[in-house]
């Protein structure tokens, strides 16, 4: 199986979902590109670029989007948050 990439910038602060999203979808062993795919399907629209920032946390999530991450990776919408273990 490939190795998946290590981060190279540090996490910013315009969400509180990223890191979390990035661990659930390595956690399935899902690349970014099946995870794009996943929010296409489900109506949203988001580009290769769009998906790293988020889960960098350089970019804002809506409410939108953070429903549909919840649905695709099979994790509640407050794990996501970080209110759950």
């Amino acid at each position: 199986m490939k190795e998946l990439r290590l981060r190279k910038q540090a996490l910013g602060n315009r969400n509180l979902v990223g890191s979390h999203v990035e661990l659930a979808r390595k956690n399935q062993g899902m690349k970014q590109k099946e995870l794009l795919a996943q929010l296409q399907v489900n109506g949203i629209d988001m580009n290769a670029s769009g998906l790293s920032k988020l889960e960098g946390q350089i970019r804002y999530v809506t409410d939108y989007e953070l429903v549909a991450l919840s649905n695709i990776l099979n994790v509640s919408v407050d794990w996501l948050l970080g209110k759950e273990d």
